[in-house]
C-alpha cells in the first residue's frame, strides 16, 4: 500500500483545507516544490497534488508550480486534481509529464466525458468520488448529489478508469482518524483500486487500512497529519509499504 503526501496549492504556496472550506485554511509553506522535495527526500513513491483555485474556478490556477514540481522530480509519478473540466487540460497536464489526471465534479455531472478521456488516455485517468453518508459531493463540496458512491465508481469502472480516490468530506483536514469501513466496502465493490483519502491522523490509521488493503486499496492519501506532525511520513509509508 502506498502513503501519499498531499501538496494542496492555493494561489502558489502549500496549504490546508478543513472540509474543503476556503476561507478555513493553513499556510504551510511558500515554497511547493520544496515541499514535495522533502517529501520525496521521505520516500514518497507518488505525490498528490491540487489546484485548489482550479478547482472553484473550473480551470488551472496554479500549473506553473505543478509543472515545476513534475519537472524537479522526474521518476516520482504525480497526480493531479481540480479544476480539471476538459480536454485540453489533460493533454497539458500529461505533455507537461504528470501521470495522472483526477477528474471529480465533472465525472459526476458529465459521465460521459469520462468515458471519452479513459478511451482516449488509457491508464492515466483516475475519478475522485468525494462522498458524505454513501452520497458523492460536488462543486468543491459544497453540494451534496444524489447519486450514490458505490454505483459511479462501479460505472466508471466500467469506463476504463485507473483507479477511484475515495474522500470522506466530513472528516477531511479535521483530524478524526480515516473512514476504514466505508472505504472497504467501496473497494469490495469495484475491482479496480481504491485509494483512500481524508482523516489519516496517526500511525493507527495506517494500521486500520492495511488491515483490509488486501480488499483493493492500493494507498492512502495523507495531508494535514503529516504538515502538523501527528504522523512521522517516512515512517508511515514504511509501514503502508509492508501492507499487500
Amino acid at each position: 500500500m502506498l502513503l501519499i503526501p498531499a501538496i494542496d496549492l492555493k494561489e502558489g504556496k502549500c496549504v490546508r483545507l478543513r472540509q474543503g472550506r476556503m476561507d478555513d485554511n493553513t499556510i504551510f509553506s511558500d515554497d511547493p516544490v520544496a515541499v514535495a522535495g522533502k517529501w520525496v527526500a521521505a520516500g514518497a513513491k507518488r505525490i498528490h497534488l491540487v489546484d485548489l483555485d482550479g478547482a472553484f474556478a473550473g480551470k488551472p490556477r496554479n500549473a506553473d508550480v505543478i509543472h515545476a514540481i513534475v519537472e524537479a522530480y522526474p521518476n516520482v509519478p504525480v497526480q493531479i486534481g481540480g479544476g480539471i473540466r476538459d480536454e485540453e487540460t489533460i493533454q497539458a497536464y500529461l505533455n507537461a509529464g504528470v501521470e495522472y489526471v483526477i477528474i471529480g465534479t465533472k465525472a459526476v455531472n458529465e459521465p460521459h466525458f469520462v468515458r471519452d478521456m479513459a478511451l482516449e488516455y488509457p491508464r492515466h485517468i483516475i475519478v475522485g468520488l468525494d462522498a458524505k453518508d454513501g452520497k458523492v459531493a460536488i462543486d468543491g463540496w459544497s453540494k451534496l448529489s444524489k447519486h450514490d458512491v458505490i454505483d459511479m465508481a462501479q460505472h466508471f469502472e466500467e469506463y476504463g478508469v485507473e483507479a477511484i480516490i475515495y474522500t470522506d468530506i466530513s472528516r477531511d483536514g479535521m483530524m478524526s482518524g480515516v473512514n476504514v469501513e466505508a472505504t472497504a466496502k467501496l473497494a469490495r465493490a469495484i475491482r479496480i483500486p481504491v485509494i483512500a483519502s481524508g482523516g489519516i491522523t496517526n500511525m493507527d490509521d495506517i494500521r486500520a487500512l492495511g488491515a483490509v488493503a488486501s480488499d483493493g486499496i492500493m494507498g492512502a492519501i495523507t495531508g494535514r497529519a503529516i504538515y502538523e506532525g501527528t504522523l512521522d511520513f517516512e515512517a508511515a509509508e514504511k509501514l503502508a509499504e509492508s501492507f499487500e
